[in-house]
Formats: structure tokens, C-alpha cells, sequence
């Protein structure tokens, strides 16, 4: 397989996989953990390395090392895997997926991006889910019932049990603290303002059609997806938050040995539900409108990915994002009808944000 991102929590856990399977890896995509890149080398052999900077390729253990996107691209081409694991965090990851769907290849998708951004023009039936929510919702659609709506849990993130008037005043290491697991910066600060599961949300409406989306809090993160069908049955995926078990899935198709340890549910006693209000996460204002006009999720990413870069560097506060986002919202009231045009708006819309 081509594994984008392999220093990263999902790249990690798809060489977890990889090493049980006895799996071959093609080509290690990763940023600047060199360090941890070059025990992946020394373990896996990969064909080829891409890496973010030019300037240390000299500090990696491997003959064929390219850099930047355009290496990206040129080692998907070159490839002869037919399987592209994309883990890549943000609009970086958009490119490789297109790329990879324009080469025949499958991608195992935890890129989100890709489809808020760009899923007009994507071909689903190239995608396989990686995220737990989305794993959830396909596994519980191979029941094959008339669907009446189709739900995700979130944890609630950094700021869930904060009292409201604290949030204008919160900081970037307050977003960092997430109250379940230890993730990346953006996904940790997308967790905290609802940004990622209004961006799940918008993934599973190109994964799976038209029809009913929500999502509610479910405090342990034991249940990732729910569906209410027609004849008034409501299923749910109860898994432990292990990226191993949709991984797995995605990168042989079907599974037939235990992954995960299965949840006890004597163990864990009671399970806590809390609605998703705007007043604590303000971008749920826009959640409704914008499930039922998915194009515009391409201006919600770049609005988000250029506000963060501010809250990061101290010019704006956290619940600046979410106000950033609406405004860019309301002001670029267009969809786009081409690729091209997905590039370009991105652009415009940083520009404005910024």
C-alpha cells in the first residue's frame, strides 16, 4: 500500500496492522518526524519516502527519497499498489486523492477534507471510510432496511463541561485538552469548536446520499454511529476508539479475527447523551443549511483551516473560528461547478478570512 501520513496516529496504526498482516508497504508519505520515519524504513522497506521539506531529505535512511506535494503525486503515479491509505491532515490531503482515484487506485479515506471540499467530484465508489463514525454507519448499513435518519456521536471535545461565559476567554492549550484521547493540533481544536463533526457530518452525506444526518454527544466515545430505520428500530455501533478495526476493513475487505477487545457493558454501567447545542458550539448554526447545499463545505474548510492558523498565533480567540466561518459562509453564497474552481475559492476564501 501507499500510506500518507505514516507518522500520524492513523499511519501508526495502519503499520500496526500491516506488521500483524504481514502487509507490504510501497511508499511512507510523512511530514517532519524523521526520526520516527526512519524506524519505519528500517522495519518496512518501503520502495519510496516523500517527506514535507527539501531540506532534510539528507537526514533520511533511504535511496528514493521526493519532497512537497508534487513528490506525493509522483509516487502515487509510479506505484503499482492499488490501495492509498490517505491519513493527511487538512486541503493538503485533496490532491492525493484525486490523484489516486485518477491512477484506478482505492483510497482508505481519513482525509476528511477531501470530500467537505471537493465531494462533487469525487467518485464515492473509489472511497472506503476510515473515521469510526462513517466505519460505523457502513457497517450498520450492511443490514440493508429502509433508512429514516443517519446519526454520529461526538465527545463534546475540550470545552463540553465549560461554563458558556469562560469560552470567550479560552486558549489554545485549554483547546488542546481533550477529554478522551490525545490527538493532532487542528483535529483536537476542530474537536473543541464541533468543526469535525460538521465536517463528518457533510462526509457522510457524500458517502452515503441524501437523506437525514445528525450527530449528538455520547461522553465515552464507546458508540460511534447510529441509524433510526423506517419500521422505528434503532441500531448502534458500540466499538472501543480504536482506529485498528476500520483500518483493517479498509485495507483487506473483510475481517474474520478479533481486532479489538469487544466493549463490556457491565464494565462501563452507563452511557451519558448530551444534544449539540449553537450557544457552546456556535457552528451548528450553519449545520442544517449546509448539509442540504454540500458544495459549500469547500468555503467552511478553508474559513476554518485560515481562523485556526490565527487562534494559533494569538490574533483571534477561539470562538473567533466559528464567527469567522459563518461570516465567510454568508459572504461566498456560490457553489462551485469544477475542480479549478475549488482551487481558486480556496484562495479567496483564506484571503478573506485572513
Amino acid at each position: 500500500m501507499i500510506l500518507l501520513g505514516s507518522t500520524g496516529s492513523i499511519g501508526t496504526n495502519t503499520l500496526s496492522i500491516a506488521r500483524r498482516f504481514n502487509l507490504k508497504i510501497d511508499v511512507l508519505v510523512a511530514g517532519r518526524s524523521i526520526d520516527k520515519l526512519n524506524k519505519q524504513i528500517a522495519e518496512f522497506s518501503p520502495r519510496m519516502v516523500v517527506i514535507a521539506n527539501q531540506e532534510d531529505i539528507a537526514k533520511v535512511n533511504h535511496s528514493k527519497v521526493l519532497f512537497g506535494e508534487d513528490g506525493i503525486l509522483e509516487a502515487i503515479e509510479s506505484s503499482d499498489s492499488d490501495l492509498v491509505i490517505n491519513s493527511l491532515v487538512g486541503f493538503l490531503g485533496l490532491r492525493p486523492t484525486l490523484k489516486a482515484i485518477e491512477c484506478g487506485k482505492k483510497v482508505a479515506l481519513a482525509n476528511k477534507e477531501s470530500l467537505v471540499a471537493a465531494g462533487a467530484f469525487i467518485d464515492i465508489s473509489k472511497i472506503q471510510p476510515i473515521d469510526s463514525e462513517h466505519f460505523g454507519l457502513w457497517y450498520l448499513l450492511n443490514e440493508n432496511r429502509p433508512v429514516q435518519k443517519m446519526i454520529i456521536t461526538a465527545s463534546g471535545g475540550a470545552f463540553r463541561d465549560w461554563p458558556l461565559e469562560k469560552l470567550q476567554n479560552a486558549s489554545l492549550k485549554d483547546a488542546l485538552k481533550h477529554p478522551n484521547w490525545s490527538m493532532g493540533q487542528k483535529i483536537t481544536i476542530d474537536s473543541a469548536s464541533m468543526v469535525n463533526k460538521t465536517f463528518e457530518l457533510l462526509e457522510a452525506r457524500w458517502l452515503f446520499g441524501e437523506g437525514q444526518y445528525d450527530a449528538i454527544i455520547e461522553t465515552q466515545s464507546l458508540i460511534h454511529a447510529l441509524i433510526d430505520f423506517k419500521d422505528g428500530s434503532t441500531t448502534a455501533h458500540f466499538a472501543h476508539a480504536d482506529m485498528k478495526l476500520p483500518i483493517s476493513y479498509a485495507i483487506m475487505g473483510k475481517v474474520e479475527e478479533q481486532i479489538l477487545k469487544p466493549v463490556e457493558l457491565l464494565k462501563i454501567g452507563s452511557l451519558e447523551f448530551r444534544e449539540i447545542t449553537a450557544e457552546r458550539y456556535p457552528i451548528w448554526e450553519i449545520k442544517d443549511d449546509l448539509l442540504k447545499n454540500p458544495k459549500r463545505g469547500l468555503v467552511v474548510n478553508a474559513a476554518n483551516e485560515a481562523a485556526i492558523e490565527l487562534f494559533i498565533e494569538g490574533k483571534c480567540s477561539f470562538l473567533d473560528i466559528s464567527k469567522k466561518i459563518i461570516q465567510a459562509y454568508a459572504h461566498f453564497d456560490k457553489e462551485v461547478t469544477s475542480l479549478d474552481e475549488v482551487f481558486v475559492l480556496d484562495k479567496e476564501v483564506r484571503a478573506y478570512v485572513k
